[in-house]
């Protein structure tokens, strides 16, 4: 199936590992032109080493904390100015730490709030004109479960990434007139580093084995097994494609089943 994405060009954040870098994988291999953007630059340059070699396609790699509005404004220009155009934005970035609300100060709080809702915004802000400018686009949020149905001790993401969802959905209607779709992925138990980190974290607290905690988290999945960066990677590329045109304001879960809200 010819998804209409070669020759377009893409920002992919948070995009050195995980999921990010699965997306942009999967991207580049539909023949989309990628700037992939992290704050580690060896992982970086192999992750944009890696893409180039496997999709023959141009890779941009930008150093980026997702968190400072100056390092998006250079994304973006430097996007266009290497990509020459810009149709598809994927907004991702590492979750913020673990905590109750007792546990988490101000300086915590806002630095979630930066990284994973303000970066969003701004990224949109910065992205739309060039958007417009090829006469549509597609705005892709990477989320969380957590926005359907909030895990324990993840308040900073519980809260955080709820903005970008209620943002997303009030933004689709607007950019809708300009056939620039704005969609949330939200992936559920995904094998990435951040998750075996909240295990490892878990077993710790808990007094019990990693591989306990691994078999319970999986026995918690319908589908029976933890999810690859590649299964939140298809769905991405979908609605980053000319067959998602009437598909927006929507947040959809990969999460093998796991979520029990019915929306």
């Amino acid at each position: 199936m010819d998804l209409g994405l070669r020759g377009k060009a893409a920002i992919v954040g948070g995009s050195s590992k995980g999921i990010g870098r699965a997306i942009a994988m999967a991207l580049a291999g539909e023949g989309c032109d990628v700037t992939i953007c992290a704050r580690g630059e060896k992982a970086l340059v192999a992750a944009a080493e890696e893409i180039r070699d496997a999709a023959g396609v141009r890779v941009h790699s930008v150093v980026c904390d997702m968190a400072r509005y100056d390092d998006i404004k250079r994304v973006v220009r430097e996007t266009v100015e290497a990509l020459g155009r810009l149709d598809i934005v994927v907004n991702n970035a590492g979750g913020p730490p673990t905590g109750s609300f007792d546990e988490l100060n101000e300086e915590a709080w806002q630095r979630a709030l930066e990284q994973n809702l303000l970066s969003a915004v701004r990224m949109v802000r910065e992205a739309l004109p060039h958007l417009r400018q090829a006469g549509g686009g597609r705005i892709i949020n990477v989320t969380s479960i957590a926005v359907k149905q909030p895990i324990d001790r993840l308040m900073l993401s519980n809260s955080a990434r709820l903005g970008v969802v209620g943002m997303a959905k009030t933004l689709s209607r607007e950019l809708a007139p300009y056939g620039i779709t704005v969609n949330n992925v939200c992936p559920g138990n995904i094998a990435t580093e951040r998750l075996v980190s909240l295990m490892e974290e878990r077993a710790q607290r808990e007094g019990r084995s990693m591989e306990a905690v691994v078999e319970e988290e999986e026995s918690r999945v319908p589908a029976g097994l933890l999810g690859e960066p590649e299964d939140v990677a298809n769905l991405a590329v979908f609605l980053a494609s000319d067959k998602a045109r009437y598909i927006t304001g929507t947040t959809i879960q990969v999460d093998g089943g796991s979520t029990q809200a019915v929306f």
